[in-house]
């Protein structure tokens, strides 16, 4: 049988080609791209990382990231079951401390030794020691220089030695001798300015005296033994002792005063 053709297929077949977008389109998505992840870094702020020169703005951002990481330290320790001790120093001094519940920082300190195989503490005891013993030396030589100076242990020193001891021994006497001298002079002087003091009360005491003496309300009459009699009884008397006189005067105001009923007796 022969073959019969058969009449041929239309075929259509359709190519669509995107054209490339123009080179603004690119750079204003790339650009949009970036902002986006620029905004996604800088969501909390980015912090250039270098030593904040505002003091009150240093120490706030110190207290907010060392609570921080004291927080962060405790949730460490409490899910994984771990030791944990942070030691802290502001820039003021400052000590901050955080330690796991569970432990110590003495037994941190000694597990760290033990397990880094160093020993922390040797050096600075074999630094107490030194410091100890140089201490020591000084304290048996002073109390040696001591006796020495109050004349013992005078035995084992050689002629340099001595005269040594005896030039020491002058100009200590020297420095306690004008110690001594100033300390007499300030004293006396002190007794002097009082002396003066009671020279001045003493003159002013003489001059009121004196004063009265002359006054023509005031006269002069005997010491008849005192009494309250009708001659002339006196109810207040004040005695004047001067330190060489022993004589006693009676003063009196003049009856005819008014306002005046009593006599005064000054000796």
């Amino acid at each position: 049988m022969g073959s019969i053709p058969l009449p041929p297929l239309p075929l259509s077949i359709q190519i669509y080609i995107t054209p490339p977008p123009p080179a603004e389109e690119e750079e204003e998505e790339g650009e949009i791209e970036r902002t986006k992840i620029d905004r996604s870094i800088m969501g909390r702020g980015r912090i250039e990382i270098k030593k904040i020169e505002n003091s009150t703005n240093r120490q706030v951002t110190y207290s907010k990231r060392r609570n921080g990481i004291f927080k962060k330290a405790h949730e460490l320790s409490v899910l994984c079951d771990a030791k944990v001790s942070l030691i802290m120093l502001s820039g003021t001094k400052k000590f901050h401390e955080y330690t796991s519940p569970s432990t110590t920082t003495k037994t941190i300190v000694d597990q760290y030794q033990a397990t880094v195989g160093v020993d922390l503490w040797n050096t600075h005891y074999q630094r107490m020691q030194e410091n100890l013993r140089r201490l020591k030396e000084i304290n048996d030589r002073l109390r040696k220089d001591i006796r020495q100076r109050m004349g013992h242990e005078l035995h084992d020193l050689d002629i340099k030695q001595l005269c040594d001891l005896q030039e020491k021994m002058i100009d200590s006497l020297t420095i306690i001798r004008e110690r001594k001298y100033h300390v007499i002079k300030t004293q006396t002087d002190t007794f002097r300015k009082k002396v003066r003091n009671l020279e001045e009360r003493h003159g002013n005491l003489l001059f009121d005296l004196e004063s009265k003496c002359e006054d023509p309300k005031y006269g002069i009459v005997e010491n008849a033994g005192g009494g309250s009699g009708a001659g002339g009884g006196y109810n207040s008397t004040v005695a004047l002792v001067d330190g060489v006189a022993s004589n006693l005067y009676a003063f009196s105001l003049q009856p005819r005063h008014p306002n005046l009923h009593h006599g005064l007796r000054l000796a």
